[in-house]
């Protein structure tokens, strides 16, 4: 018996992982509030200052490429002990930054080593009993929408008053306090997979090729994640114009708003056992694009923005849990090389939705932002529409 089988997932492991994924994805985050104030330090417009937050997100996709399939190969606890330091690194280099493009080098180092909280979902996915897989699945993945959400709300605040820099020196206080209880309490779980690094990486492309569940999760995931991240890089800049005339800190408190999406984790395991996978995701993916909508129709209030943010919110975290319990079912083995395909493809999507957005805004402002969004969105219904015969096919997805 293996140690993953040995090691039963306490509640005490379980709220780790869940502060854990919030504090350090949080990470990725602090900058969108503060794109802002980096501009105005740097002079530069607010397109160039955009690539931050997309290099972030590149250099997430890329440490999910290479670092988290090798939760399947090494000592998952080491692993993410040795990213931990890494990760110091990167935030201490965001700190003391002197020019755009060393904060370009820092924001995608910082991406690429930020990608802990996806070896922890496939690990609560292989330590939970199977009637819990998604009920667990749901409760990291709340840690970590809190820590998104969140770290908006933060980064907001502490750069309207210390200045950008000081939120990331406070990042890595809480990374480093993060740290020991991570050496203190979590389990370490043993490799299950005997091969080769390079035969691992060989075992990821053939999942990505033979399995049109995770194709369809991790396409649809990526438009979702494109249309999602359009909006709330777009944000601080529209908040800015006519008629709000706002900073980052009115930025980053929507943050506290879309804290609602979190609470969603708990019924989205409730509704799955009632309602087919197929027919949810459907209802789920009308709901988000009836939030991009709301946002066109009252986009220039705080009313809309505030009510498209809270649906927006509800149904992205909704419909990301629904995409990793669906492939969490696949292979267990090979939890981290799914999770691999599904998130490197969801943060692609996410670099893409930032770029078109920023590209967007300098032409067309809101309306364009509306646009991406709505595309995306769109795609995503039209992925989720094609591969209609998976799930009529497949009882994983009644799970």
């Amino acid at each position: 018996m293996n140690n993953s089988q040995k090691t039963s997932l306490t509640p005490t492991v379980l709220w780790l992982m869940a502060i854990s994924s919030g504090l350090i994805i949080a990470n990725n985050y602090y900058n969108q509030p503060l794109l802002s104030l980096i501009a105005r330090e740097f002079n530069v417009s607010d397109n160039s200052v955009s690539m931050i937050a997309m290099l972030t997100q590149i250099g997430y996709a890329m440490g999910l490429l290479i670092i988290v399939p090798l939760g399947d190969l090494v000592r998952r606890k080491r692993l993410i002990m040795i990213d931990f330091g890494m990760i110091l690194i990167s935030l201490l280099g965001m700190a003391m930054s002197q020019s755009l493009h060393m904060l370009y080098v820092f924001s995608f180092l910082t991406g690429l080593t930020s990608v802990v909280p996806q070896l922890f979902v496939p690990m609560a996915a292989s330590l939970a009993v199977p009637e819990k897989r998604t009920q667990s699945i749901g409760f990291v993945m709340s840690g970590l929408l809190i820590g998104i959400l969140g770290s908006r709300i933060l980064s907001g605040w502490i750069g309207n008053i210390w200045g950008w820099r000081s939120m990331f020196l406070i990042a890595v206080l809480l990374i480093l306090i993060l740290w020991f209880f991570i050496a203190w309490k979590l389990p370490e779980v043993l490799p299950e997979y005997k091969g080769t690094y390079r035969e691992l990486m060989k075992s990821v492309l053939h999942y990505a090729k033979t399995e049109p569940a995770l194709q369809a999760a991790s396409l649809r995931g990526a438009f979702l994640f494109a249309s999602f991240s359009a909006f709330w890089t777009s944000l601080v800049f529209h908040l800015e114009q006519a008629p709000f005339q706002a900073g980052s800190a009115v930025a980053g408190s929507f943050g506290l708003i879309g804290m609602l999406g979190a609470l969603m984790a708990a019924f989205t395991a409730k509704l799955a056992k009632s309602i087919s996978y197929f027919n949810l995701t459907v209802m789920l993916l009308l709901v988000f694009l009836l939030s991009w909508g709301i946002l066109g129709a009252g986009g220039y209030t705080y009313i809309g923005l505030v009510l498209g943010v809270v649906i927006l919110d509800v149904a992205m975290q909704a419909l990301h849990i629904m995409n990793q319990s669906s492939i969490f079912s696949l292979h267990p083995q090979a939890n981290n090389r799914l999770n691999t395909v599904y998130m490197t493809s969801y943060f692609i999507g996410g670099a893409s939705g930032t770029y078109l957005a920023g590209l967007s805004w300098q032409h067309w402002h809101w309306n364009g932002v509306l646009l991406v969004g709505v595309g995306f969105g769109l795609l995503a219904l039209f992925v989720h529409v094609l591969y209609q015969r998976i799930y009529i096919q497949s009882s994983a997805f009644t799970d």
